[in-house]
């Protein structure tokens, strides 16, 4: 470090002081109590701070209970059965999907996670919709709603209640992150 260099720090760093010093007697001036600003400002950056936190914490949690909501309010079905459904919806998509388009997905949904984890497991296609899969040519679209159907039934609701969860779904995706988004799932549930 250079002479020129070195003095232009010390410069700099007594400027700082002279300003934090500044500031300090401006404080004073205005309080008989130093410690109470600064105290006061602490507490007041602990509540933003907290404020921040719950935002962002329940605006994910909204964004799901939103979708949730629709899901039940529409279908009169209860919310395990919303969770469940849209979950298995979910999960079908990223078994399709390269990982780069399901996390635009996931992005707008922040707990699909959650929803695929407390879903009924998508099953293997077996038996007679296996070899009428095989016959049609499309083993991954027909095993994929068989699977679909196998989900739905566990949770106590018929194979047409898919057609009724997927436009909801579809139209929530379009709100909350628009066409693109919607067209990934729209292309991954309907190949």
């Amino acid at each position: 470090m250079t002479h020129n260099s070195l003095q232009s720090g010390i410069n700099g760093y007594a400027g700082y002081r002279a300003i934090i010093r500044h500031s300090n007697t401006g404080f004073e001036q205005q309080t008989s109590h130093h410690q109470e600003p600064t105290q006061e400002r602490y507490m007041e950056a602990v509540r933003y701070i907290t404020l921040a936190l719950l935002l962002i914490t329940s605006t994910s949690a909204f964004c799901t209970n939103s979708l949730l909501d629709s899901l039940t309010g529409q279908l009169g079905i209860t919310s395990e059965q919303a969770a469940g459904g849209a979950g298995a919806l979910f999960n079908l998509a990223k078994s399709r999907l390269p990982s780069e388009e399901f996390s635009q997905i996931a992005a707008v949904v922040p707990e699909v996670d959650k929803l695929i984890a407390d879903a009924p497991a998508l099953a293997e296609s077996s038996g007679g919709a296996a070899a009428v899969a095989n016959l049609l040519g499309g083993e991954g679209s027909i095993a994929g709603i068989a699977s679909l159907a196998n989900a739905f039934n566990e949770l106590g609701l018929s194979a047409d209640m898919i057609g009724n969860f997927t436009p909801i779904i579809l139209e929530y995706l379009q709100q909350a992150g628009g066409n693109s988004v919607m067209e990934i799932m729209k292309g991954a549930l309907m190949p």
